[in-house]
């Protein structure tokens, strides 16, 4: 079955976060994509609501044996059943985790620029940020290991939060790299908690490594964050997992989520995931080629008509990564101006750290249409910052 992502949908008006904007605004910020979900879904949830019956929900077998059948088939993972835990989101697994794991005033190591929403979960629950800031070479990110080990050394550092695939550089992480991490946060006493939300969202050709999978080390030493909500678009669902290999830290784990409340299901969240998991893998396989292709316009695009601006090397996830410290060393400043003079509403790079002053974040998941007005509009915004 061929499906039509071209098709623009209509989301003003509609209670969307992303299209809550002015009429002449243009969103390409959150991470959301602008594609109905693949249509084999909507029928589950459609069947669903059908039955007019919205009680309360168990986790059945389906849920556990998708989420299995998933990482074997694509990722080269075996998941125990016991290792998995619904939860209600990959966030509030992320915040459960710090809470539950680590105490007030310990230390969480990051690799900036990242997910901003880490930040977040760290320093709202009393804990602090420390940054082992991703190296640049002017085209893609490298770790800085030697800053890592100095960091995960401070006695109280206690956790590390790792983004594989990364947001928002795009980067997908080598082996050897997830094999010295695991080593490294095992040496020092640092659990390791890998979001790995935007897992399926690789380049066509291109797999990436749970962290899990890369060895014992790495497994008994992880919380790893999972869930159909990204690749598939369905965030709304409130439906995820954790899976945790070692008993200990996953019975700590599971008590925190059940006491933070976010270890129930929603009448619809299991059926989405189980749809997603079972019956969406080849609409998923189109949507990555799909947004191969309008990544590829950008660059296109980028290097014709906006050379000044160079697009950081990635291979997943939908979101580009724009360098443009050859305009600007302020970016809240260059975002602010495009969306007041064009109404492209993009992602300021400062808020993810790091050097992401120099970068804005821009969604690619949504028609071709739409990111052609949106270069247009960049290309508008961007002139006039520079005659001002």
């Amino acid at each position: 079955m061929n499906y039509n992502f071209d098709q623009i949908c209509q989301r003003r008006n509609t209670g969307s976060l992303k299209w809550d904007i002015a009429e002449n605004e243009l969103p390409l910020w959150v991470a959301d994509m602008d594609f109905q979900t693949a249509p084999e879904i909507t029928e589950a949830l459609a069947k669903r609501v059908s039955s007019g019956i919205f009680g309360y929900q168990i986790v059945p077998e389906e849920w556990y044996l998708a989420y299995q059948d998933w990482w074997k088939r694509r990722h080269h993972l075996t998941i125990e059943k016991e290792s998995l835990i619904f939860c209600t989101g990959v966030v509030p697994a992320i915040s459960c985790a710090v809470k539950r794991m680590t105490n007030t005033g310990d230390n969480i190591v990051v690799q900036t620029p990242v997910y901003d929403i880490f930040f977040h979960s760290i320093e709202n629950h009393g804990r602090h940020v420390l940054e082992n800031e991703l190296v640049y070479n002017g085209t893609s990110y490298e770790i800085d290991f030697a800053d890592l080990e100095k960091k995960l050394a401070d006695p109280l550092t206690t956790m590390m939060i790792l983004c594989n695939p990364h947001n928002p550089v795009g980067k997908i992480w080598s082996r050897e790299e997830l094999e010295k991490i695991g080593e490294l946060c095992k040496k020092h006493h640092v659990l390791v908690l890998s979001d790995e939300i935007h897992c399926d969202l690789t380049e066509p050709g291109m797999e990436y490594l749970p962290f899990a999978a890369v060895s014992e080390v790495c497994a008994n030493n992880s919380i790893s964050c999972i869930a159909a909500s990204k690749a598939f678009n369905l965030a709304g669902l409130q439906s995820a997992a954790v899976m945790i290999p070692d008993e200990a830290i996953r019975q700590k784990m599971e008590r925190g989520l059940n006491s933070d409340e976010i270890a129930e299901p929603g009448t619809l969240s299991v059926d989405g995931t189980v749809a997603a998991f079972t019956k969406g893998e080849d609409w998923l396989k189109q949507l990555c080629a799909y947004i191969e292709e309008n990544k590829k316009c950008v660059k296109a695009f980028l290097q014709e008509q906006l050379p000044e601006v160079k697009l950081t090397e990635s291979h997943a996830t939908y979101l580009l990564w724009l360098d443009c410290s050859h305009i600007t060393d302020d970016t809240d400043k260059l975002c602010s101006f495009i969306r007041k003079e064009t109404g492209l509403y993009l992602s300021t790079g400062s808020q993810y750290r790091g050097n992401g002053r120099y970068f804005l974040r821009m969604n690619l998941a949504c028609p071709k249409a739409v990111v052609l007005e949106a270069l247009d509009r960049l290309k508008r915004g961007i002139n006039l910052y520079s005659k001002n």
